[in-house]
């Protein structure tokens, strides 16, 4: 068995979220996108964990379903053709929740100011049900999906490990500059300067949408942790632009965590973490330094040369996940520790279609082209992992099919993204898509 998780999402009570991220569509955009398992985001917002009580039903032990699942698609498919989905209502495609939020602690240690976002994994409703009575205790879990607690994360973890030891805590979007354990403006340079004695019980980190493995293998800190890969997403339709592959025998809440605890170490038999799925870590928004009210963006060697000064404003720039990854790396680019869990850096399918008709990816064109792939091939991961070129070009055009190709071999153009302004992926250069048409007709 072998299968795609996305942890980490956020609810429509979150701030900055769609209105649209409700169980329904989750669900939807779960099976479009080809996830398996998704985390329900959020669980510690008094809302979203009634409708988490109410509407999801114990599928495997600790991993739920939706309830009444294949008559709530009956109703969401409408102005989305989805054949091939619908033909897989069956207990292999159903979808499973696995109960996770995030944590925002905001607290001073080490005389330094400190915003460090955690993933919180729990085991079942009534371990969430006693974490939200203990939280409650110590900020308002009504104001935001993903809370803002002021204490250290350190005792944010010690609550959650006592209250089960079967909980995973694991470092967000670990490298963000203002939001991250390792962030430039906020965290530390060490994991035990941040957790103390209970370092060892944390096991994986969240490399983010601005890292990806081969920067994190550049420090040897980060030798014995699992890295994974979640989508944060705030809409449904980014389910999955960050994911990790499971191969196995077994799944539910146990056989999960402890396949992110072991990482590499873990046995085949049972179940095994065997890959992420990655943005190009330059399309993340915090990847290179500067500023982007000013328009500057800077690579970590022009922000050294600048003494991290922005050249049009004279203050201090942001600075990146790339600049603090070398600063802190004991390993040169390329370096890797032995035991390590292959990667793959991928383009969300939208992405490539608009590139590909120079369009907005919001637009009809894209989305009508979007819904015509899924149909043909039954879901996103499908079409960027499995499909062959040929069966692609033939239910859709040369230039989409020649777009994944070099997706998938890495042959992409970029510009890094920068202070909250992501990045530009494109896999054609301007024109080109017209060129290659012309050259597949004379033949």
């Amino acid at each position: 068995m072998r299968f795609i998780a996305d942890f980490h999402l956020h609810s429509k009570y979150s701030r900055a979220t769609s209105r649209e991220m409700d169980l329904e569509n989750i669900e939807k955009w779960a099976r479009i996108k080809g996830i398996k398992v998704v985390g329900v985001g959020d669980f510690t917002h008094p809302l979203w964990f009634r409708e988490l009580k109410s509407r999801l039903e114990e599928a495997d032990p600790g991993l739920f379903r939706l309830r009444s699942a294949k008559k709530e698609l009956g109703k969401i498919q409408n102005g989305f053709l989805l054949n091939k989905i619908a033909q897989q209502q069956d207990d292999a495609a159903e979808v499973r929740y696995i109960l996770t939020t995030e944590i925002s602690c905001i607290y001073s240690k080490h005389n330094r100011a400190r915003k460090v976002h955690l993933l919180i994994f729990a085991p079942s409703l009534a371990v969430v049900e006693q974490i939200n009575t203990h939280l409650g205790w110590n900020g308002n879990l009504q104001a935001d999906g993903r809370p803002i607690l002021g204490m250290d994360a350190k005792e944010l973890a010690k609550i959650i490990f006592k209250i089960s030891p079967r909980c995973l805590v694991i470092p967000a979007h670990a490298w963000t500059p203002r939001f991250a354990v390792f962030g430039s403006e906020s965290g530390f340079d060490s994991l035990r300067e941040c957790f103390d004695e209970l370092t060892p019980q944390i096991a994986a980190i969240e490399t983010g949408l601005s890292s990806d493995p081969a920067m994190n293998w550049r420090w040897s800190e980060l030798d014995n942790l699992t890295l994974i890969s979640n989508s944060d997403a705030h809409s449904p339709a980014k389910l999955g632009r960050e994911a990790n592959v499971f191969e196995g025998s077994r799944l539910d809440y146990v056989a999960l965590t402890e396949a992110i605890k072991k990482g590499a170490r873990a046995r085949r038999t049972t179940l095994s973490l065997v890959q992420t799925l990655e943005f190009f870590p330059q399309e993340g928004k915090y990847h290179y330094d500067g500023h982007r009210q000013c328009e500057v963006c800077l690579s970590p060697e022009e922000t050294a040369a600048q003494k991290g000064i922005c050249p049009k404003c004279g203050r201090p720039v942001t600075v990146g996940v790339m600049y603090r990854v070398a600063k802190l790396a004991d390993r040169p680019v390329g370096g890797q520790p032995p035991n390590t869990i292959p990667f793959l850096r991928l383009i969300p399918l939208e992405e490539i279609i608009a590139d590909v008709f120079s369009v907005g990816v919001n637009t009809k064109t894209v989305r009508k082209e979007y819904q015509n792939l899924i149909n043909h091939f039954g879901s996103e991961f499908k079409i960027l992992l499995e499909a062959p070129p040929g069966s692609i070009e033939a239910v859709s055009s040369p230039e989409i099919a020649e777009g994944i190709s070099r997706v998938r071999a890495g042959r992409v153009k970029i510009k890094p993204g920068y202070d909250g302004q992501y990045g530009q992926i494109s896999v054609f250069t301007q024109g080109e898509q017209k060129t290659l048409s012309k050259q597949k007709s004379l033949f």
